[in-house]
């Protein structure tokens, strides 16, 4: 199991704080478009992502819904069936809902900045800081803090919840 430190956020200003990212990333952008179908589980959240008809991967995580950076521990299974795989959970589980996105990756370190374009709700910053294992939290934290002020994300601009929550949400921004 891997866990990681956190932060979505609303995207400000998407070109500048982009360019800020391409100046402290350590590798040039990469685009990835994901499909991820989110499933009733009675613990944590499972999503199958899909990136091609042959390549996808099944994740699942438990993470508290809170706008400062906060822990995400998660497991990832890769499958080189994403379409069968989803149809056959389709049939097993409850269909929670379907978010689409172009996802723009930008490493520093350990940390992952992603700039996601999420169909039907706008730009979003995330940060993820991939601990170690023995790594402490407030050092993911420190990290995710930094970046923060480095991308120019305010506090104001944090969100507690995930996409699929904002997409199934009840106008009120918070899940149903």
């Amino acid at each position: 199991m891997g866990i990681n430190i956190e932060i979505k956020a609303r995207a400000a200003n998407v070109a500048h704080q982009r360019d800020l990212a391409s100046r402290i990333s350590e590798t040039p952008c990469e685009r990835i478009e994901q499909v991820d179908t989110f499933f009733e589980v009675p613990h944590g959240e499972l999503k199958l992502r899909e990136f091609a008809p042959n390549r996808g991967e099944l994740i699942h995580y438990h993470r508290r819904c809170q706008s400062a950076p906060k822990r995400s521990d998660y497991s990832i299974v890769s499958t080189s069936e994403p379409v069968a795989l989803r149809e056959m959970l389709a049939r097993a589980l409850p269909t929670r809902g379907v978010v689409s996105k172009d996802r723009y990756l930008y490493l520093v370190g350990r940390t992952r900045i992603h700039f996601d374009d999420v169909a039907g709700i706008g730009w979003f910053i995330e940060l993820e800081a991939v601990l170690l294992p023995g790594q402490s939290e407030e050092s993911g934290r420190a990290t995710v803090t930094d970046l923060m002020s480095r991308l120019e994300v305010r506090d104001a601009d944090l969100i507690e919840c995930a996409y699929i929550d904002l997409l199934t949400a009840d106008g009120s921004g918070h899940p149903r």
